[in-house]
């Protein structure tokens, strides 16, 4: 899902004043310096690549969970080892992105001196577009898989197949593998319908959802967010396989990582794949199966196949050239919030 039903009036902003402002907000909220600027390039970028969900319209929220005590803008992540002997990233009960980042570039190292890694990731705020974090394994010749779970407690996101009422977080899964010659292949998503964020910058845009994507507290089908919001649930992607991938994430998450403490917790996997193929052999080949993908003949209603991974890198040319569009409702409220904090705003 990447676009809203019924929204009204944009705004044309910049990737820099965006980023300014996120920084400038992230800073009011006591991040220092270093993870304002990560956490708010990282917010830009997912809206530069559509993925509008995970961009600045979840700055209102993060003010609204650091004044609630959710989690600490001041944590910062440092890597330890469990009484096993596992790596584990502790995320200090700060942002995720900070925490995910050194996750991947431990796992990496890892690999690299192992042939693979696999890593744990605790006590952190949200994680942002898991994307961003699979690319890096990919750019250094990694598989990199991430999942999530744990938190169903704090967070009955999702209806399990057959279910009329949430009982599981969205429980968020992303693969990154090197590809051919236009870069890797990325894929990120919720094993429900849609990510939560989707529902929540609708709601802020005054934006209806598609059909089929949530169930009121009742159990019927709705495309209003508020709905969702009153007590409803989003549905599993796919019916039972989206369940069950979720299930698995929740195991994980929780049997395996352990009790959560903030938000959500992850496992990462880092393989060298430069310990099966060499860089050049994979590329030819890797180029030779998507290249036979986007000679497919496409499907009515449809200009092309496209590659995961790749709809997003075209995105991202084209709105750094021409600006973000935030819906207008959305941008009054990130700039009510800023003024709030004492955060000019320009554009």
């Amino acid at each position: 899902m990447t676009e809203f039903v019924g929204t009204g009036q944009f705004v044309q902003l910049s990737a820099h004043s965006l980023e300014q402002l996120s920084k400038g907000v992230l800073g009011a909220i006591n991040c220092n310096d270093a993870i304002a600027t990560f956490v708010a390039r990282h917010l830009v970028q997912a809206n530069l690549m559509g993925i509008d969900s995970h961009g600045v319209v979840r700055l209102p929220q993060y003010v609204e969970q650091v004044e609630a005590d959710y989690f600490s803008p001041a944590g910062t992540p440092v890597v330890t080892r469990c009484d096993r002997g596992a790596t584990v990233i502790n995320g200090g009960r700060g942002f995720g992105m900070p925490a995910m980042q050194l996750a991947v570039e431990t796992g990496i190292a890892q690999a690299k001196a192992n042939g693979v890694a696999a890593l744990g990731v605790t006590n952190c705020g949200h994680t942002g577009r898991l994307g961003a974090f699979c690319e890096t394994g990919a750019r250094n010749h990694c598989l990199t898989v991430i999942l999530g779970g744990g938190a169903r407690r704090d967070w009955r996101q999702v209806a399990p197949f057959g279910g009329s009422k949430g009982m599981l977080p969205t429980n968020p899964y992303s693969f990154g593998i090197p590809g051919g010659e236009r870069g890797s292949v990325i894929l990120d998503f919720a094993t429900s319908v849609g990510a939560a964020g989707w529902i929540y910058a609708a709601k802020s845009a005054g934006a209806s959802l598609p059909e089929d994507m949530i169930i009121d507290r009742n159990g019927h089908p709705s495309q209003d967010p508020q709905d969702y919001i009153d007590g409803g649930a989003l549905l599993p992607a796919g019916g039972a396989k989206g369940y069950g991938l979720a299930l698995l994430a929740e195991i994980v998450g929780e049997a395996m990582l352990g009790r959560v403490t903030t938000d959500m917790n992850w496992i990462m996997i880092v393989i060298d794949l430069e310990r099966f193929q060499g860089v050049n052999q994979f590329s030819a080949s890797a180029e030779a199966i998507l290249a036979e993908m986007r000679e497919c003949p496409p499907a009515d209603g449809f200009s092309a196949v496209e590659i995961p991974g790749e709809r997003e890198k075209a995105t991202a040319e084209q709105r750094q050239r021409d600006g973000i569009p935030i819906p207008q409702q959305s941008w009054e409220q990130i700039t009510a919030v800023a003024a709030r904090l004492g955060v000019s705003v320009t554009t």
